[in-house]
């Protein structure tokens, strides 16, 4: 296929360009490089299957051209901010990275006649909901900007499926940890021992217990979900085998990095920051229907994610 990635020189975005291009597709990848960095997709910019465009979703005649230029037969639309505390500073900044672009590349499918997208969501639109948390499951109440402007962009995916034919998938992320990774809690925990090897501040009490899921693992899910469903609309849920604490995410981390000594200094309450959400949990069965299985326990996928950003050059 003829296939646009919006986003993908960003963490999760850069992998999927990846595996499209090994299955055979045919990728254009457009990045502003608000969160995404060129050295992700630098490996395949030689790759005639492979072009990249600096540009913004934002820009109408920038997405016009592109649209014209690649006669795209599905877009894949990760383009967004992802770091849900930048999101409390700016109260307009997840409208505009997230809902109003979504916004945008839906309206250049309308106008191009392309019918199928991919749209990457996220656990923040349950809010703090408990229990196993099912694709069907309400009320959605996020108590994030992110999560709100990923809410408002399904509803928008939404009508656009049902009045312009645009089949469309949806996955939920949970949080997602690997190597090419800007923000997170490995990342931020790698960059303080950097700045700070004798001590360690951890945001919160340490107890916020949640999924974690190795990239590589994600993008399995990702397209076993484009390939295999047959609904005109549908929603899945991806998450790693039970959860990880924060305390025990900053213990591997130390011990990776060689710093067993390092002492842990928690910052107190039940969460990292204002829209954090201590806990919750995934209902995966739909897509595990599917015949897609996490291959990595929570823990397991923290060691691996650790092991492969360092190996990568933190």
């Amino acid at each position: 296929m003829h296939v646009l990635v919006t986003g993908g020189a960003g963490f999760i975005g850069s992998h999927l360009c990846d595996r499209l291009v090994q299955r055979g597709d045919k990728v254009w990848c457009v990045d502003n490089l608000y969160l995404g960095q060129r050295r992700n997709i630098a490996h395949l910019e030689a790759n005639p299957a492979f072009r990249f465009i600096e540009g913004d979703v934002l820009d109408r005649p920038v997405l016009e051209a592109l649209f014209a230029d690649g006669r795209f037969e599905a877009v894949f639309h990760l383009a967004a901010n992802s770091d849900i505390a930048a999101g409390n500073a700016d109260a307009e900044l997840d409208l505009r990275l997230n809902q109003l672009t979504t916004l945008e590349v839906l309206e250049a499918m309308r106008r191009h006649g392309v019918k199928r997208l991919f749209f990457a969501s996220t656990s923040a639109i349950f809010g703090e909901a408990s229990g196993d948390l099912h694709e069907d499951f309400g009320p959605l109440q996020p108590i994030s900007f992110y999560g709100a402007s990923k809410l408002g962009a399904e509803g928008y995916t939404s009508v656009y499926a049902n009045q312009h034919a645009i089949r469309t998938v949806i996955l939920r992320f949970p949080n997602v940890i690997g190597e090419r990774s800007t923000h997170g809690v490995i990342f931020d925990f790698l960059r303080k021992l950097k700045a700070n090897p004798n001590e360690l501040e951890v945001l919160g009490d340490g107890n916020q217990q949640k999924p974690y899921l190795y990239v590589g693992d994600l993008v399995d899910a990702i397209l076993v979900a484009w390939d295999k469903a047959d609904a005109p609309f549908s929603v899945f849920h991806a998450s790693g085998i039970d959860s990880t604490s924060v305390r025990e995410i900053a213990e591997i981390v130390v011990a990776a990095a060689g710093r067993p000594d390092t002492r842990l200094r928690f910052t107190g309450g039940d969460r990292g920051w204002p829209g954090d959400v201590p806990k919750f949990s995934y209902d995966i069965s739909r897509l595990k229907a599917l015949g897609w299985q996490p291959r990595r326990h929570s823990t397991d996928a923290v060691r691996f994610a650790v092991e492969r950003i360092l190996a990568n050059g933190f």
